[in-house]
């Protein structure tokens, strides 16, 4: 068995044709749906990245323990796992998260991997004196935060080196995804991740992209928004939205040559290939840019999810409305590989059951981060609770790998700390459990805190756009109630009811 697991960060279901998107052009993405079984009902886990790339990993939650972190030595690692049955995993990457403080330990559960360097605030090409006002004239502040901090300048920098397509680090991962089924296509029992951090912000493509989405904005350039609620004018919108849109159409092609090559290669046969992101984004939906700031409505949480199995050629272009999580992601690529004894501690479920004839795998699910509100959907319905005192929380991190997205723990981040042996997914070590800290340097940190407050229940069906809040007691007890069931599950530590006013499971 083979499979092709192809994870994008940020990508907006919304913004997909085969999601019924009408404003970006994706028609590979719909392509693939004809031949995939695409997944209505799909939800993240534990945001952002890498939070949602250590569930990807274990198949668990983790945002009621922990930030964003590198893998634990505790965890189980679905790579690390298929390593041990000789099935060879690969990943080319440039999400260079991974090579942060809070991201190590990730790419080397893998037998071998790529890393395409300039996306973002990779700390990438050795340029000592930056043109700083002539950059502030080039590139609206949204890029930079008119300060002289040389992390919001970094992203410019690379981008003096990314000037033709073949430049673009999402072009290289594919293009190396490419070399490696040329090289691989013969050979049996693999996994290639091919991942891409395109098209998180900020939302540079290749000209001939962009030039597919007119607009009349006049001004520096704009493609990067901050995370905060939209002050900008109509012109200003729709140029941020009409750069993503250029990335979407730029990521589409690059999977289409994946299409290709399966099409050219009669990989259908014998290889699974499976599409999804992260998280997705706000695009100035609810008022708002960005993500982790807002109450996590559908644009973020609800995300695409695209199967193919040869098992199941026959129902290409089939559609399921099953609930389904990233953390259902892990014991589903081990499946595919024939490992069905998942260590005890996950969480997710394979999806097999669901491919073959829209099977439930579960009732609901919770999403959230770290710090912020705990969220609940049974497809249907989805409900939004917030901690009783945001600024004030009682909330501790569960750690042997202290680190942040971008740097160490600090020394009086251990004032405090003690060990604990309370839970079972630690397999006896002792973790340490450290009181969180309001300067720590974790998510959200773009414009402030977290916003709207509010617990808050929408209904779908009838409301698909999340606009009005629904009053539906007996709906809203029932959801509160398997809230404290899943987190129970989780082994949430008590302090994590008392956080957001619910009763401590008996």
């Amino acid at each position: 068995m083979r499979t092709v697991f192809v994870l994008m960060d940020s990508l907006n279901r919304r913004a997909m044709e085969c999601y019924g998107g009408k404003w970006a052009k994706t028609p590979n993405f719909l392509r693939f749906a004809e031949r995939a079984v695409t997944f209505d009902n799909h939800y993240s886990g534990s945001l952002p990245c890498m939070p949602a790339r250590r569930e990807l990993h274990t198949g668990r939650l983790n945002f009621l323990h922990r930030s964003w972190g590198p893998m634990e030595p505790f965890d189980d690692s679905a790579t690390e796992i298929l390593k041990r049955r000789d099935v060879y995993s690969h990943m080319i990457t440039d999400h260079y998260h991974y090579f942060e403080d809070g991201g190590w330990s990730y790419h080397t559960r893998y037998s071998s991997w790529e890393n395409m360097r300039g996306q973002e605030w990779d700390p990438w090409k050795g340029l000592v004196e930056w043109p700083l006002d002539d950059w502030r004239e080039t590139y609206h502040h949204f890029a930079h935060g008119d300060t002289d901090r040389a992390k919001r300048w970094r992203h410019i920098a690379n981008r003096q080196f990314i000037r033709e397509e073949e430049d673009f680090p999402a072009v290289q991962c594919f293009e190396h995804g490419l070399e490696f089924l040329a090289r691989n296509k013969k050979a049996d029992d693999w996994m290639l991740q091919i991942e891409t951090f395109s098209p998180h912000e900020p939302f540079i493509a290749p000209q001939r992209f962009r030039d597919m989405y007119p607009t009349d904005y006049q001004g520096p350039i704009l493609d990067w928004p901050r995370y905060k609620r939209v002050e900008e004018t109509p012109e200003q919108i729709a140029e941020i939205r009409a750069n993503y849109a250029a990335m979407m159409t730029m990521v589409d092609e690059y999977f289409g040559r994946i299409l290709d090559f399966f099409d050219a290669n009669d990989m259908w046969k014998d290889t699974a290939l499976v599409l999804t992101t992260d998280h997705g984004f706000m695009l100035s939906e609810h008022d708002w840019w960005g993500k982790n700031r807002m109450p996590y409505y559908d644009e973020v949480a609800h995300i695409p999810l695209m199967v193919y199995h040869p098992e199941f050629a026959d129902k290409g272009g089939e559609r399921r409305s099953s609930l389904t999580q990233t953390i259902d992601l892990m014991p589903t690529l081990l499946d595919f590989h024939g490992e069905t004894d998942v260590p005890p501690d996950v969480e997710g479920r394979s999806i097999r059951p669901v491919l073959q004839d829209d099977t439930p795998i579960r009732d609901a699910g919770l999403y959230g981060m770290f710090g912020g509100p705990v969220n609940i959907t049974d497809g249907r319905y989805t409900y939004f609770r917030y901690p009783v005192d945001v600024e004030n929380q009682e909330i501790n991190e569960y750690t042997l790998m202290p680190a942040h997205q971008g740097s160490l723990f600090k020394i009086h981040e251990f004032e405090g700390a003690e060990l604990t042996t309370e839970f079972k997914f630690s397999k006896g070590a002792p973790i340490m459990k450290l009181p969180g800290h309001k300067d720590a340097e974790r998510p959200p940190v773009q414009g402030g805190g977290i916003a709207d407050c509010v617990n808050v229940l929408y209904d779908l069906q009838t409301d698909p756009g999340q606009t009005t809040p629904l009053e539906d007691p007996e709906t809203e007890a029932r959801l509160i109630a398997r809230m404290v069931e899943l987190m129970a599950e989780n082994e949430a530590p008590p302090e994590a009811y008392r956080r957001y006013g619910l009763p401590l499971p008996e």
